[in-house]
Formats: structure tokens, sequence, C-alpha cells
């Protein structure tokens, strides 16, 4: 895999880097973000020739996103395209290790290998899209300063990706933590190792029976992982440097509304990974949910109440509130699209990637490809392709893809996974699981530091430090993921054709 530099615009030939906004701005007099190209003489005439050569525009800078970008960069020369990425990061997460990032294993900086490495020369925008008016070909964005300005476009690559699903349940949005973004991992870190200190310190012992006792719904990868990862974090960091505090009276509950853990994987893998936490004390409940939440308790349907000022929610994804603006069709909130990323009615536009309903060719049953980072990086690829023969006349193909297999790092030597459809559980699963992470990392520093982490944490284990990350403050969903920022059809036309 590639180890490349993001050099913002820079042309095989050298020459000045052009401004990142002067395509757009020139061809769409309501953009006006300032240009300045004037008195550069040969970089200056660069950039008039590439003001008219398509902008293709993509949004996000997830799986779909990137490996997109890579493959335009490939397969196209800067004579033929404009390639401009929005994301609010100057990096691509690697969500599934954001659990072990919450529970030290590996550093924040390993799982989020920077786009200036990854991308040569795409122009990065530092900012969200929060709407899309497909008619005028307009994307709204709000940059990291605050300030919304306009983008306009040739071709729209969809990938905004997912935010946490949530549901109407008395007090979930004031006091649920979430697991979707590193500062979420890099919050609860802080959140779970806190409990732990504020247990040792109070006297009181039903505070002490609430702060010891955590709460995680969703009995999916993510839910699964996080409650795996972190209970080994609890315990060990209360053997170590708690000696007030039992380590059996720190309790973890993994919820699931689902009949089994892990269906994904098949009944015999999912019945392992239930019987390695249940054995490590883990709490499990299925048929299960929540029905109410405050600050110091989880009422559950079953009618426990279980003291508690954890609750982590990961109980699956929704497409990005973005998807709304287009005013496309959709399923389950996902844009529908046709086999070849293309959105029906919106020309220019295609979707991929967790909020596109991408129809699953290689089951051929009707159902559409599920939300998972093989999926969309896969999709990212093939759209690459799509847009390349789109450009140089030639047909686009549909996307199908046969899922590879799947693992789950419980953390220690208890894993799960199932590579080609294999079934292996304990050394031989870690071995893959691991394996693949590293592949799957899209940079060499990225893979070494991550390789050096799990080595470190092997033979040193961990300090159990608190940054002191927004103390004080719940750390809801509403604060790390920003829903409420997107804008309506109509606020997106009102402002575009103003």
């Amino acid at each position: 895999m590639e180890k490349e530099k993001l050099l913002l615009g820079r042309e095989s030939g050298g020459g000045d880097p052009p401004p990142p906004f002067v395509g757009w701005q020139a061809r769409a007099s309501r953009v006006s973000l300032g240009s300045r190209s004037a008195g550069r003489g040969v970089g200056s005439r660069r950039e008039a020739a590439r003001m008219d050569v398509p902008n293709i525009v993509i949004v996000g800078g997830g799986f779909a996103g990137v490996e997109a970008a890579r493959g335009l960069e490939r397969a196209l020369a800067p004579t033929d395209a404009r390639i401009t990425l929005v994301s609010p990061t100057d990096y691509q997460l690697y969500l599934p290790l954001l659990p072990q990032v919450a529970a030290g294993v590996v550093t924040p900086q390993s799982v989020a290998p920077s786009l200036r490495r990854i991308l040569r020369r795409t122009e990065l925008v530092p900012g969200a899209v929060i709407g899309v008016d497909p008619g005028a070909k307009v994307c709204v964005v709000r940059k990291i300063t605050g300030e919304v300005v306009d983008l306009s476009y040739d071709y729209l690559l969809l990938t905004p990706g997912s935010v946490t699903r949530t549901f109407d349940i008395p007090g979930l949005p004031d006091e649920a933590r979430g697991m979707k973004t590193l500062a979420q991992a890099v919050y609860l870190r802080d959140h779970v190792i806190a409990q732990l200190d504020l247990a040792a310190a109070t006297s009181d012992e039903d505070e002490r029976a609430a702060r010891l006792q955590f709460v995680v719904v969703g009995g999916g990868y993510a839910g699964t992982e996080t409650a795996a990862c972190l209970q080994r974090l609890t315990t060990a960091a209360a053997k170590r440097y708690h000696p007030r505090i039992d380590p059996g009276l720190i309790k973890w509950h993994l919820i699931d509304i689902a009949t089994k853990l892990l269906p994904e994987l098949g009944d015999k893998l999912g019945a392992s990974a239930l019987r390695m936490l249940s054995g490590r004390g883990v709490q499990i409940s299925l048929k299960t949910t929540v029905a109410s939440v405050t600050e110091d308790k989880v009422t559950l349907t079953d009618g426990r109440v279980l003291p508690s000022r954890t609750l982590v929610w990961t109980a699956g994804v929704a497409a990005s509130p973005l998807v709304d603006s287009l005013g496309a069709e959709t399923v389950r909130g996902r844009i529908v699209v046709e086999a070849d990323f293309k959105v029906p009615g919106l020309d220019g536009v295609f979707a991929l990637g967790d909020a596109a309903a991408v129809p699953d060719l290689a089951k051929g049953d009707g159902s559409y490809c599920v939300p998972t980072a093989q999926h969309a990086a896969r999709q990212g690829r093939h759209a690459a392709k799509n847009l390349a023969a789109l450009l140089g006349g030639q047909p686009m193909t549909p996307y199908k893809h046969k899922d590879l297999g799947l693992v789950v790092d419980l953390g220690g030597h208890d894993a799960v996974s199932k590579p080609l459809g294999i079934g292996l559980k304990g050394v031989s699963a870690q071995v893959v699981a691991r394996g693949y992470h590293l592949y799957a990392l899209r940079t060499g520093v990225a893979r070494f530091r991550t390789g050096a982490n799990w080595f470190l944490n092997a033979v040193a284990g961990d300090d159990f430090v608190r940054t002191g990350f927004l103390a004080g403050r719940k750390g809801t969903l509403r604060d790390f993921e920003h829903t409420d920022v997107y804008l309506t059809p109509e606020e997106v036309a009102a402002r575009t054709r103003a």
C-alpha cells in the first residue's frame, strides 16, 4: 500500500500549489472566499488552466471517501480533474480499534493516519458539508472556523458516513456516552478511570457501587469489544493501583435487544464470545434494552434497576443527517443508489459507504450491503474506477463484493474471527484479527505505531492515567457528533438561490 504525502494541489510539473477554493470560486459567482492567485505568473496560469477541468468533490474522510480519493489520484492526471475532499478532521479514523484506544492499548495517533500522508494531490478542505443543493450543484460547507461557505462541484461523491443511532428513551440524550469518534474513545477512557478514583475516594457505599457498575448497550462489534476491553482495564487498574477497591465490586453489563451475541459471526462463534466474556465476569443480558436512564441509575426493560454512573451507547448506526438535505429517496435512512453508486434523479451525484443503500449483488436477494468498513473501502475503490471510466467515456460497472470475513478482538488472548468462512477462536483468532488490522491501516507509520503499542502493552501494561479531557462534563453523543448542525432542503435552497 502506498505511503504517500499530501501536497495540496501540487502537479507533476512542480510550481506553487493552487489555493483550495479557486476553481469553484471561478465557476460560481455566488462563491466568495477570496482569490490568492493574482500576480503569481506561471502559478496563476496553471491555476487558470485547472479551472476548466471538472471538480470532483468527495464528502467525508472515512474509509469510502479516502479510498475513492486514492483511486482517483491513481486513475486521473491533474489535467483530467481536480479532486477536493471535505473532512472535519485531517485524519482517516480506523474505527475497529477505537475500543483499544479507550482501553489504552493503543494511542489515538495509531488509529488516525494523517490524510496528508495518505493522499498526494487531493485538495483538503477542513470542514463539514451540512447541506447539498443537487440542482445548483453546490455543497454548503461549515469550515472549522465556523464560517459557512458554498462549494460548487461537477461530480459529487457522498461518503458522509454514519452517526450513532438513538431512540426516544427518557434520559438517553443527556446521559449516554458513545464510541463513534476518536474524541469519544479518549473521553470514555478518562471517564472510566475517573470512576475508579472517585469510588476509591468516597465513603458512601451506594455511590461506590454506582461508580463501579458500567452498562454497555449494543451486542454488535463495537459494543462487545468496548465492554471486553474496558472490563480488562478496570480489573487491572483496581488490582494494581486501588487496594481499597474490591475487584469483585466492579461489574460490567452488556445489554442487547437481539436474541444472540454477535449474530453476524454465526451461532457457534457468537456462543464462544459469550462464554469468554461471561467467564471474565461480564454480565450479558439479551432480549433486553434500556427503558430509561438518569445520572445515577439505568432502568432496563426487564424491570431491573442498575445503579450506574456510566452508560455506553453503541446500539447501531444511522446514516449521516446530511442525507436529509438532498431530498433523495432513502431506505432506512440511507440514500437509495444504483449498483454503480449513481443516485437516481440527481445529476453527477454518487453515494457510497454507510450513508448509501448499495445493492448487495453478491447475495442476490435484493438486500443492501451492510455498513461495514470492509464494504466502504471497496466501494470507494470501485467508485473511483467508475468515475474515471465516466470521464473517459467508458461504461461504469456495478459493485459486487463477497464478504471476506469478520474479526472481533476481545482483549488479551480472547478473540473470535471468521476469515473466509473459517471459524477461529482464542490465540489463532487473535493473530488473524491483529494481522487484518495492521493490513487495513493506511500508512506504514500507523502500522508501526499500532504494533509497537501492542508490544508495549503486553510487556509493560498500562499506567491508567487520566488526562483530564472534558473533566466535569458529561460528554454526551450530542457533544461529540454535532448532529444538530445540518440544514434542511429548504434552508439549503434558500441559501444557494439567494
